[in-house]
């Protein structure tokens, strides 16, 4: 099949700077999460913005349940967006499962990253104890996953308010609506993935600067995460946030935005 990649991947390019940012959103999420942020760094950055294919915009078509039946496969189409867009050097921000997506695409192809930044990521979400601590026991993730497959709706109004953790209702019910508008059949194979996914082996492989932005009472990235994460990640820096829940971007847009410039003007 000869792949459009920007329009596989709705991608979009603004913002009038040289050096490039981009954006990578969550499960359930598309593109339209940042929005509250690229307004902080599109005078300085060209700012790539995309769909993950299942997500957004995205062209439903191009979806393929055994490339997309691991990380990788997501990796690879950070990539080709990088690839055809020319990109060298560029900030990676990722938001959950994202971070550690660009994390595996940067060692693949380091030239594409200059910086990482870690939004509210987990190399792995079950726990592996005594070793190790991920916040979820197999079988939480095995009901979520019934869950999402018996009452989808159901599913989304549970987890969104858990995930998001904040006082402001239309947050959540953003949220829950973003959920709600997935294919259930590719979300349900998405969060399969993305729950089960375990990229602690390869954090010894990542080489690229990185900023972990650890969030206060995540529920889905706890703070053992973080320090682990840092302890285990060459050339990292952790910085933990007032900001509460998984989605600090949308609650906390200003910390969010300060914490990166201030990492970026530091480690430049």
């Amino acid at each position: 099949m000869n792949v459009n990649v920007l329009d596989r991947n709705n991608v979009k390019v603004l913002g009038s700077g040289s050096q490039t940012m981009v954006l990578a959103h969550g499960f359930g999420c598309d593109q339209d999460m940042w929005r509250y942020i690229v307004p902080g760094f599109s005078e300085d950055y060209r700012i790539v913005l995309f769909d993950y294919v299942g997500s957004g915009n995205s062209q439903l078509d191009y979806y393929d349940s055994r490339k997309y039946s691991d990380l990788q496969g997501y990796a690879q189409d950070v990539l080709d967006i990088m690839e055809t867009l020319e990109v060298r050097d560029a900030i990676f921000v990722g938001h959950s499962v994202s971070s550690m997506i660009g994390m595996l695409a940067s060692i693949r192809a380091p030239q594409y990253f200059s910086r990482i930044v870690m939004l509210g990521p987990s190399p792995c979400y079950v726990n592996d104890l005594p070793s190790y601590y991920g916040g979820f026991e197999r079988n939480d993730i095995d009901e979520l996953l019934q869950m999402m497959q018996l009452n989808f709706i159901g599913w989304a109004s549970y987890l969104a308010p858990i995930v998001m953790n904040s006082e402001r209702r239309e947050l959540t019910e953003e949220l829950e609506q973003s959920f709600c508008s997935r294919d259930p059949r590719i979300a349900r194979q998405f969060a399969e993935v993305t729950f089960y996914s375990d990229c602690r082996v390869e954090l010894e492989e990542a080489t690229i600067p990185t900023l972990i932005l650890q969030c206060s009472e995540d529920s889905i990235a706890p703070v053992e995460v973080g320090h682990y994460l840092h302890a285990h990640l060459k050339n990292s820096t952790l910085r933990q946030m007032t900001a509460k829940g998984h989605y600090p971007h949308l609650s906390h847009p200003e910390e969010t935005t300060e914490l990166i410039k201030h990492y970026l003007a530091a480690s430049g």
